[in-house]
């Protein structure tokens, strides 16, 4: 029931409209900007990110890593957004250009960027 009153007020953004928001730092433009963002997403154990995260989502984690790219790549996120200052390790940062995913960093916390997420998709 609230899901279902929210996305009634939910405005179309893609990847592209966060990114031009400006308010987060771009790590890596993947190939997937035109993608609408359904939903801010908070999860840092990866194995309940895998089963439970919905498609398109904005994934706000600390996890900052090859098997983070992976697990977004699975479970169709639109883009990881770091939290907390993380940064990719430089592996990562090549396999997510090499998959096309978009990494965006913030050094917000966790709960901080994902209501900017929400509030934009509300708004």
């Amino acid at each position: 029931m609230v899901s279902e009153s929210l996305t009634l007020h939910q405005q179309a953004m893609t990847i592209t409209d966060l990114i031009q928001k400006g308010d987060f730092k771009i790590l890596n433009e993947g190939n997937n900007t035109h993608n609408r963002i359904t939903v801010p997403y908070c999860c840092d154990l990866l194995s309940i990110a895998m089963g439970k995260m919905p498609a398109g989502s904005a994934w706000v984690t600390v996890m900052g890593n090859m098997n983070t790219l992976a697990v977004a790549a699975l479970a169709e996120a639109a883009c990881i957004i770091l939290a907390e200052g993380t940064d990719l390790d430089e592996p990562s940062k090549n396999k997510a250009k090499e998959q096309g995913i978009t990494v965006l960093k913030t050094e917000l916390p966790i709960f901080d960027a994902a209501l900017m997420v929400y509030q934009y998709l509300n708004a």
